[in-house]
């Protein structure tokens, strides 16, 4: 390693781990504190929505391009640049005056939050080349990314309650000062290497995507029929379709499309759309209708959301002795189904009923989610085969997140179209079971029984392309 970036294992996991806390926690610390901007910021539902919103879209849409970015410029200058981007819109955040301001905030900690999260692991391969070493690095990143996702929504609630909402952003700054000087410090720089990057077919992606949350999000408010929503009804299929005939035409392409020809991996993305759809939407519901509809405060409704969460870390664990002795398609249908039952037991959820009730439903999610999660992951990586590690992770990632930014949109929707928390509780949780027995289907058709998809792929091939985009592991 070069001079002056030597130290200890502990400060290189340190350095590059306190970039994916922060994104991880940023991505659930809102489902708690959101009654309470809410109420300061005096906003509606909608704009709610968009300040949640907001950083999975700018996430999810340029978390692809950010890996190609790290491939061309450097891996670490990418990182810094990243952690940068979100030190200061997370100091914008916690200023924000209005819910106006907070939503372009968290639409620029998402972009910082996608130029930083594939480096991070681009640059923890590097800097732990030995595969042994690495691969008990990897299980202790793993551990603290899902401890950070699972402690996300109980510490917001904590820190609201004592310190107020904008201590959620506040708390970034200091992390991400630190992770930077680590950074600096005790990771070399990787070089980058040229290569094309996909440019407008990742804007038209972005654009896309764009247009489908300002449906979901805005159609409620402003009316099915209004020109903007209209406007944005017509810019979903149009930018598709100029995404996919670039992606046809182009040597570089937004997505490795060849890759999609196994239907295992088809499944994996598949389970990864609807499974983040399901869970995060979840997430964003309990954590509003546990403050709105039954009127606890920020920190117990933390606590109220902690059996969902906790159990998560636990289930990756279980998962490394259940993946030895039962399939992985069999698994994730069996943690998908189990889920869905959870999903429809909460739609009898009201004010007066007994919480233990809730919290056996909210744990069982938490156990599947936590099996569901490594179960998908192992099976991408199985159908990417060698040496498409990096690339398979960057479209599984983004699938994520696209199905975290539309779960939440449309949850939003449905409890802005009712003042009856209660009743809109019971539509939610109806559709978030729903999206757990599709995910279930695609695996036990896609994963678990492969061979019945795998003659109509052969009959239909994907156009060859070479993706170079994303390099990066994510």
């Amino acid at each position: 390693m070069a001079s002056g970036h030597g130290g200890s294992p502990a400060m290189k996991i340190t350095a590059l781990a306190a970039g994916f806390v922060m994104a991880s926690v940023d991505a659930t610390v809102m489902q708690i504190a959101g009654a309470t901007v809410q109420e300061r910021l005096h906003a509606p539902l909608s704009r709610l929505t968009w300040a949640v919103d907001g950083y999975v879209l700018t996430f999810a849409a340029l978390l692809m391009l950010a890996g190609g970015l790290a491939g061309r410029l450097g891996a670490r200058r990418v990182y810094l640049a990243g952690m940068a981007v979100f030190l200061a819109a997370s100091l914008a955040a916690a200023l924000a005056p209005a819910i106006e301001v907070l939503i372009a905030a968290r639409l620029v900690q998402g972009a910082g939050a996608a130029l930083f999260m594939p480096s991070s692991l681009a640059l923890l391969v590097e800097a732990f080349p030995d595969p042994r070493r690495r691969t008990r690095v990897l299980g202790l990143w793993s551990a603290i990314v899902s401890s950070s996702i699972a402690l996300g929504p109980t510490l917001g609630g904590v820190l609201v309650g004592t310190l107020g909402w904008r201590s959620i952003f506040l708390l970034n700054l200091p992390l991400a000062i630190a992770g930077m000087a680590l950074a600096r410090r005790h990771i070399a720089p990787v070089p980058g290497r040229p290569g094309p990057l996909a440019l407008p077919g990742h804007a038209a992606l972005t654009a896309g995507l764009g247009a489908l949350s300002f449906v979901l999000i805005e159609g409620p408010h402003r009316g099915w029929t209004s020109l903007p929503v209209l406007a944005a009804i017509a810019l979903v299929p149009g930018a598709t379709a100029l995404l996919l005939l670039r992606e046809r035409r182009a040597p570089a392409t937004v997505m490795p499309w060849a890759l999609f020809r196994d239907p295992r991996f088809t499944g994996a993305n598949t389970v990864g759309f609807l499974f983040n759809a399901a869970f995060f939407g979840t997430l964003f519901l309990v954590g509003l209708y546990f403050q709105h509809g039954t009127g606890a405060g920020p920190i117990r409704a933390g606590l109220m959301v902690l059996p969902m969460t906790v159990f998560l870390p636990l289930s990756n664990l279980a998962f490394a002795h259940l993946s030895t002795r039962i399939p992985a398609g069999l698994l994730l249908t069996a943690s998908l189904v189990l889920a869905a039952a959870a999903a429809f037991a909460l739609t009898a959820l009201t004010p007066s009923g007994p919480y233990w009730a809730t919290a056996a439903a909210l744990a069982t999610t938490g156990i599947a989610g936590g099996i569901v999660s490594p179960a998908m992951t192992a099976v991408m990586v199985d159908a990417a085969g060698p040496g498409n590690g990096g690339v398979a992770g960057s479209v599984l990632n983004t699938g994520r997140q696209i199905g975290t930014l539309i779960g939440v949109a449309v949850i939003g929707a449905v409890l802005g179209a009712s003042t009856d928390w209660t009743a809109s509780a019971a539509i939610a949780f109806s559709l978030v079971g729903a999206a757990y027995l599709a995910a279930a289907l695609g695996a036990w058709r896609l994963i678990a029984h492969p061979e019945r998809a795998a003659g109509r792929e052969q009959q239909h091939p994907v156009q060859e392309s070479t993706p170079c985009t994303h390099t990066q592991p994510a």
